[in-house]
């Protein structure tokens, strides 16, 4: 796959993406139109599967005393009370310890304004560029580029770029990635590792990009020496 690529492979990621359930913090963004939500959903999410992070989220959120759940929210809360309700989402002893601390630092740092940058959100306890960059693009609605272990290999095995980490990746897309495409390029690439282009083992066969990607053209040459 090349630059010049990208807008059509875009195009089948996104049928892709409609013809499957939205990541979770998408529905949270679409249930709640606010970035804190979001923020807090990320955190949550953070190697859990959606599933699990949509009860956790429902149950705290649940605790709002107003029409959204806010800071003074968590205020409220003991660590203790955080754990319990969201459990069993992955870390979820250190997720509450930071979400505990999160109205205080944003008191401290920010006025209790969330902010609207990735270096600035990076500064709150339990977010680092990955959580801060989806809460830019989905919360805030501003160009950013999420970049998890689905987009990082996919990215990589598609020879789009060639890098090992996923700071690498995020600083190579910031590059060569058109703006345009920065807000949706997580989600149409998480929901693709979700259900096809898996780790381990690919679905390859009837993949909708498949002529753009050297492990599909390298699987169905294994294929055909098999036969």
């Amino acid at each position: 796959m090349t630059v010049a690529d990208i807008p059509k492979v875009d195009r089948a990621l996104k049928r892709e993406f409609r013809a499957h359930d939205a990541p979770i913090i998408e529905l949270i963004e679409a249930q709640t139109h606010d970035p804190f939500c979001v923020l807090v959903g990320t955190i949550l999410s953070a190697r859990t599967k959606d599933a699990c992070t949509a009860g956790a989220v429902r149950r705290l959120f649940a605790m709002a005393k107003g029409r959204r759940f806010a800071a003074a929210d968590l205020e409220r809360l003991t660590e203790r009370e955080i754990e319990k309700l969201i459990y069993p989402v992955g870390f979820y002893h250190d997720k509450a310890r930071h979400l505990k601390e999160l109205p205080k630092v944003l008191k401290e740092k920010f006025g209790g304004v969330l902010p609207n940058t990735v270096e600035e959100l990076c500064e709150l306890p339990g977010v680092g560029r990955k959580t801060a960059n989806l809460t830019v693009a989905v919360g805030f609605g501003l160009p950013a580029i999420c970049v998890d272990v689905h987009v990082h290999r996919i990215c990589n095995r598609l020879g789009l770029i060639r890098t090992k980490t996923p700071f690498e990746t995020e600083m190579t897309l910031r590059k060569i990635l058109p703006v345009r495409y920065w807000k949706t390029w997580n989600s149409h690439l998480v929901s693709f590792g979700q259900t096809r282009c898996a780790p381990v083992r690919p679905k390859c066969e009837g993949c909708p990009i498949a002529e753009h990607c050297p492990s599909c053209a390298a699987a169905e040459t294994k294929k055909e020496k098999r036969r």
